[in-house]
């Protein structure tokens, strides 16, 4: 298969420093009119927001065990950082049927599926500010606080992400702020899946909902469906019962799907002040995945698979369990633990389609989290300190072993265990004088990791401790606006497949980054707004090595993230003749370049410098119509920025694309939370593609049109 001939992108011309685009922001916040931002708070929260906020006090001391809420009650309309939170509405309304549906719509995340899991429900591929989105390994990615990756220092990346749309009540996406307290891999922000609560009537009250999904092209379609039950009783045990499956198969011929996500929540009230709460969860995925087309393969048919024998598959058994009790008007105390047990496994063919490579691999993670906040006057200024720990131990396996297809010989296994252990310790103080809020603190890590070669007779260990400190300050300038800015240092460890690189010619450092952000947020009765222009420098990441054999890792990547976010929600006045109807949008740019190499000054591969999202929605009656639009510029997809694709499209540029999708629902009137929703994406049923370009490289196309049809009962 011949190459075409590759040319590749000089370093890009000038463009707006950071400082001139801080300026235009500024200018831009002048008239609230004209602010732009956004946050899709859930509703209950916005209307407790829209209360005015006392000056000389910081809000009260809480017991919900919230992620970023710990200790003291951060209001999204005060937080100092830059932060969404997308409720269930919010998400239903977009039409979406995946978590990277929903992730494509929050300003400065981009979700790119760029792996051999594309489309799929096994992964997830979420990147922050230009970082890469390659299964999420530069975010600390957390499901009712527990960290979803199976292993979060030795292997943050979610090639297996046990996480289901259906299940969740609200994603909270703190971009920048919330570096001290959660961790490791946080310098692309924290994500945070929070689970369906469980109910406050002591009837049994739940729902059931199915949607199907039929893709116009392809001649695919899949059903997902679900189901909630819970209560809370007379002797103080809530419940709740959650179930999300899928059956059926992706847009691509041969791609069937199914999965199972069962969760059983808990929580029992011991006293009027203190609470235990918990968490059963099992979670099985298997996908049938086709992997990357060449130009030839794709213009005679996007659709088609010609990968059939690759699959992935996994498990993941959990259970959490927390205590939290609010001592006093001033003392809160809390402590959680968390156990799972993971396997996932991968049957994937080469590109010359002579070999299949299997990779089961195998995944123990236990945690401990305790923490204690204390509030306390010192002048003119109220305290709350928080002191808190956490302890998370890995162990594992990952294992891997060729088929030769030509002689169907099963070639040696070859494995590696896989040891950390990991404490963390920080402290950080929310300090309320006046109007202002100012949170110091640091995080200090000591983690030790271990990989030993069971074939091989070797042995990689390494040793890292480091400070983190950071400083957030915002300013409540009314009871609608709120300024802020912040100083974050984060950082990612030395991950398992990396310690075989660790010898003392080449002692692999944890990857460090610093950023600075400031910005704005207003919030009133019919404006949601904020905008935020931040400075992201990460200065050591690991990186393979390239032409070196074996694969080698080494602290050569340095990068530069400059960038702005606006976004925007109106309602129209409800005496008004546009009562019922809401607009919004988000613009965000990045300027993501390479810092080091022979590459410096080129775009870092797989992220879109410019990406928006647009809609309107109106609600009259029962009845409830929404029309919106995603977009995103071009992509390179590798580190020289090649513009001319190769014939087997493994390098090239990726044509950026604009989407509309339209939903119409209807309340049932007699049956109150029941609804049903039809719905189509991808209107114009516009052809785009990502490239993939690990080992099934190639082009992967898009969703195209799809129809749905989604029904639900509450009782």
């Amino acid at each position: 298969m011949s190459a075409s001939t590759s040319t590749s992108r000089k370093p890009s011309g000038p463009r707006p420093a950071l400082g001139q685009i801080t300026a235009a922001v500024l200018i831009s916040l002048a008239p609230a009119a004209s602010v732009l931002a956004q946050t899709a708070d859930a509703a209950a929260t916005a209307a407790a927001d829209e209360e005015p906020v006392a000056e000389s006090t910081l809000e009260t001391i809480q017991v919900s065990g919230d992620l970023l809420g710990s200790g003291l009650q951060n209001q999204l309309k005060t937080f100092a950082g830059a932060r969404t939170i997308v409720d269930k509405d919010v998400i239903e309304n977009s039409g979406a049927s995946s978590i990277g549906d929903v992730m494509r719509r929050i300003p400065g995340v981009q979700s790119s599926d760029n792996s051999g899991t594309a489309g799929s429900a096994v992964s997830l591929n979420i990147g922050v500010r230009g970082l890469t989105g390659r299964y999420s390994p530069r975010s600390t990615v957390l499901l009712d606080g527990v960290p979803l990756a199976v292993a979060p220092y030795g292997q943050p990346q979610l090639s297996f992400a046990p996480v289901s749309l259906a299940n969740i009540e609200s994603i909270d996406v703190v971009r920048s702020g919330g570096a001290v307290r959660y961790g490791p891999q946080n310098v692309g922000g924290i994500i945070n899946f929070n689970t369906r609560a469980i109910p406050t009537s002591k009837d049994i009250t739940g729902d059931v909902t199915m949607r199907y999904n039929g893709f116009g092209k392809g001649g695919e379609n899949n059903t997902l469906y679900s189901t909630f039950l819970g209560s809370q009783l007379d002797n103080g045990l809530g419940w709740a019962l959650l179930y999300s499956g899928m059956t059926g198969s992706e847009w691509r011929k041969d791609s069937d799907e199914r999965l199972n996500d069962v969760a059983l929540k808990f929580r029992y009230a011991l006293s009027g002040t203190s609470e235990v709460y918990g968490k059963l969860s099992y979670y099985d995925v298997r996908s049938n995945t086709p992997g990357g087309l060449t130009v030839a393969q794709y213009n005679a048919n996007p659709f088609q698979n010609t990968r059939p024998t690759d699959m992935w598959d996994g498990e993941r058994k959990g259970l959490d369990l927390g205590y939290i009790n609010t001592l006093s008007d001033t003392q809160e105390f809390e402590i959680r633990a968390y156990y799972n047990d993971s396997s996932r496994s991968s049957r994937l063919i080469n590109a010359a389609q002579t070999q299949i490579n299997y990779q089961p691999r195998n995944y123990q993670t236990l945690g401990i989290e305790p923490r204690y906040t204390q509030r306390f006057a010192l002048g003119n200024s109220t305290h709350d300190v928080t002191v808190g720990y956490r302890f998370i131990r890995e162990r594992g396996d990952d294992n891997s072993s060729l088929l030769n297809l030509s002689t169907n010989v099963m070639g040696a296994t070859t494995s590696f265990d896989n040891a950390t252990d990991a404490h963390a310790g920080y402290i950080d103080d929310r300090i309320a004088i006046g109007a202002w809020r100012i949170t110091p603190g640091v995080r200090f890590e000591h983690i030790k990791s271990e990989r030993d070669d069971r074939s091989g007779g070797q042995s990689f260990d390494t040793r890292n401790n480091k400070w983190l400190p950071s400083v957030s300050v915002s300013y409540l300038f009314n009871p609608a606006l709120t300024l802020f800015a912040n100083y974050t240092t984060s950082f990612g460890p030395v991950q398992n497949i990396q310690l075989n690189s660790q010898t003392a010619a080449n002692p692999l450092r944890p990857e460090v980054a610093k950023t600075k952000e400031l910005g704005a947020r207003w919030q009133d009765k019919q404006w949601r707004a904020e905008a935020t222009v931040f400075d992201l420098r990460f200065d050591n990441q690991i990186l393979q090595t390239p032409g070196v054999v074996p694969v080698t890792f080494a602290n050569i990547g340095a990068t530069k993230h400059q960038g702005l976010e606006l976004a925007l929600e109106y309602s129209f006045d409800k005496a008004g003749a546009l009562a019922g109807t809401t607009v919004y949008g988000n613009y965000t740019y990045t300027k993501a370049i390479q810092k080091s190499g022979t590459t410096a000054g080129l775009d870092v591969p797989f992220y879109a410098r410019n990406t928006d999202t647009v809609g309107v929605r109106y609600e009259r009656d029962a009845w409830g119509f929404n029309l919106s639009s995603t977009h995103q510029s071009k992509q390179y997809s590798d580190l020289a920025n090649t513009e001319a694709e190769s014939a087997n499209a493994n390098v090239g540029r990726i044509p950026g694309f604009r989407l509309w999708n339209a939903q119409v629902s209807w309340k049932v009137p007699q049956y109150k939370g029941s609804e049903i929703m039809v719905g189509v994406n991808n209107i114009a049923d516009h052809r785009y593609y990502t490239r993939n370009v690990d080992g099934n490289p190639g082009r992967m196309v898009g969703a195209p049109r799809t129809f749905y049809v989604q029904g639900r009962y509450a009782f």
